[in-house]
This record gives structure tokens, sequence and C-alpha cells, in this order.
């Protein structure tokens, strides 16, 4: 201990102090200049992605993490260097460490790599309504991981981002005003015209339904025990869509009950034959011969 603290000693701490210093200052003067560069840069790169209509949320991440994680990563890689240490062996024990946490965390990976494939090729926005398999309802948030939805009976679902990739995606709300196509069979025997005209006038009037494009009435197939027509209405919202898919079956219901056209119960018909000549009439024909 007494031979540390001898003037020798002391001295010899002193030089290497002196000598350690100027690499010091540099590496403290490069985290500076990246501090300096961000705070220069991150407003107008964050201000250009904006204007190329990026979403927010991504525009935040983009310069508020990732930007800034990058330089900070710089600065000190090189900060590093200036003080004598091995950066490169200590960026190869980084890269075992990550390529170990890649292979741990791979679906979150894949599952942060579809939330920017998402904010950048915007399927949907937050507040549309959509479909992902079986799965219908309101966006109500996106983050980089998951997509979270409300349902129309208020239940809160996160659904992977890697999912909603991989599945076919229905965006309700693209395209503001949409159509329902809403099937409704009448018997064989009542007049399609009548019915469509019958029809049409229940539907006109009714709430969230649009006049323009107007309804209208299609036979969509003939069945096998009824003409199965299509009762097609435009809604402006899709907010309104399950309201105006229950609303509208009721209301078609009761006008063709007021009007008398039948909308008949699936049936099976049956045609059976006398079977009993023709059995002895073949019988005889494939007779012993004289």
């Amino acid at each position: 201990m007494s031979s540390l603290l001898s003037p020798d000693s002391l001295e010899a701490l002193w030089l290497m102090l002196i000598a350690f210093m100027p690499k010091l200052l540099a590496a403290v003067l490069i985290l500076l200049a990246f501090w300096v560069i961000y705070k220069v840069l991150a407003r107008p790169l964050r201000a250009l992605l904006e204007r190329s209509a990026m979403d927010n949320t991504l525009v935040r991440l983009l310069v508020d993490s990732i930007f800034r994680f990058l330089l900070i990563f710089v600065a000190v890689v090189m900060a590093a260097g200036q003080i004598g240490i091995n950066v490169g062996a200590a960026l190869a024990g980084l890269g075992v460490a990550g390529i170990a946490v890649g292979f741990a965390a791979q679906d979150s990976l894949a599952n942060t790599i579809s939330g920017f494939m998402i904010f950048w090729d915007k399927p949907f926005l937050v507040g549309d309504w959509i479909t992902v398999g079986e799965q219908y309802g309101k966006v109500a948030d996106i983050t980089l991981r998951t997509t979270r939805i409300r349902t129309p009976q208020n239940t809160y679902v996160v659904i992977p981002n890697k999912n909603i990739i991989d599945e076919v995606l229905v965006n309700h709300s693209k395209h503001g005003e949409m159509r329902l196509d809403l099937p409704l069979g009448i018997a064989y025997k009542e007049n399609v015209p009548r019915a469509r005209e019958v029809l049409l006038e229940a539907v006109k009037d009714m709430p969230h339904v649009v006049s323009r494009p107007a309804p209208d009435v299609v036979v969509d197939e003939l069945g096998d025990s009824s003409v199965n027509l299509l009762v097609r209405v435009w809604i402006a919202n899709a907010n309104d869509e399950m309201e105006v898919r229950y609303s509208v079956p009721e209301a078609c219901k009761l006008a063709l009950d007021a009007a008398g056209i039948e909308i008949p119960f699936p049936h099976l018909q049956l045609f059976v034959d006398e079977v009993r000549d023709k059995a002895v009439e073949s019988l005889s024909r494939v007779g012993p011969k004289p």
C-alpha cells in the first residue's frame, strides 16, 4: 500500500491521467456532437415524415426511438474507441447476444415487423371497422406488436400483428359508403316484380339506408324450395352496419306478410310412381323362352 502512495507511483498515475485526459475529452465531445446532431435533425426529420402522410405513431417511433437509438449507438462506439476500448470485440459479443435474443423472441420480432408494415401500408386506421379471420370490430388502437379492436358485444380483442398480415383482412370503412346484400326467399308461385316493389317500398325510408345509390332487389338463385332474392341497400357509415343487418330483414318480413306474399319453409317434394305393374311387365319380358 505504501508503494502505491510513493512519490514515484503518484507521479506515474498523474502522468497517465494527463495522457488519458485528451482521449476522455474527445469521447465527451463526440457524445455532445451527436446529441446536438439529434436535436438539430429531429424536428425537420419529423416534419418531413409527417408531410409524407405517414402515421403519427410510426413517425414518433422512427424519430424518437430508432433514429435516436442509432445515433446513440454510433456515438457510444466512437467514444469507446477514443478511450481505448476494443470496439470490435464488444460488437462481436453484442452480435452473438443479439442472435440469441432473436431466436428467443422470434414471434415478438415477427409481430414488430408486421407492425411496421401495417403503419407503412395503412390497410386500416384507428376508428375503422374491420374483419380479421373470425374477429369483427372497430379498431381501438394500433401498436407495433398488436392491434386492438372493440367488438359489437363491447369486448376488447387483442390481435397479434403477424396474424393480421397473414390473414385475409376486410376493411368495412375504407371507402365510406358500403352495400349490404341481405338474402330473402319467396315462394315459386309468387310474382317477383310484385315482391320487388313491396320490398323496395319497405326499405326506402329506413334509418341509415341512403337513397343514393338507391336500394334494389335482384334474384340471386332458384333454390330448392324458394326463389332466393338479395335485398341490396347502401349505408353511409360502417358504424351502422349491424343495426341495418338486423332491421332490414325484419321490415321486409313484415312487408311481405302484409302484402300476402309467402316466404316458404324449406321443404322437399317427392314423387312416387306406381311400380307394381311395371315390375310384372318387366319380369314377363325376361321369363323363360320357349
